[in-house]
């Protein structure tokens, strides 16, 4: 008994389209939004650096930013910035705002 070539590939195709919808697609998505946060970010927002670092923004240039950090400025890559400190305020706070609508019901 010869099985068909195709139907025997067909274990691979589906596990190569389940890796990417449940690997590479969301990693490319999450890459691009980081991406639009750091181009958007302006004089005065909030960031957290990956080393854990709160910062304000002074000044943004092609690969760097300058950063208020304590007294000192400093230079940071946009490499390193972990998030904008607003976006999480506002995600807790539609956290919270449905957390309430649970409780009342």
């Amino acid at each position: 008994m010869e099985s068909n070539p195709i139907i025997s590939f067909l274990p691979l195709v589906v596990l190569i389209l389940v890796f990417y919808f449940l690997v590479f697609r969301p990693q490319q998505q999450q890459r691009k939004r980081h991406s639009e946060m750091v181009q958007s970010l302006k004089r005065g927002d909030k960031i957290v650096t990956n080393g854990g670092f709160v910062c304000e923004v002074v000044k943004q240039e092609d690969k760097f930013i300058t950063v208020l950090l304590g007294d000192n400025q400093v230079r940071l890559s946009k490499d390193y910035v972990g998030y904008k400190i607003d976006d999480i305020n506002d995600s807790e706070e539609v956290e919270s705002k449905d957390e309430g609508k649970k409780d009342s019901k």
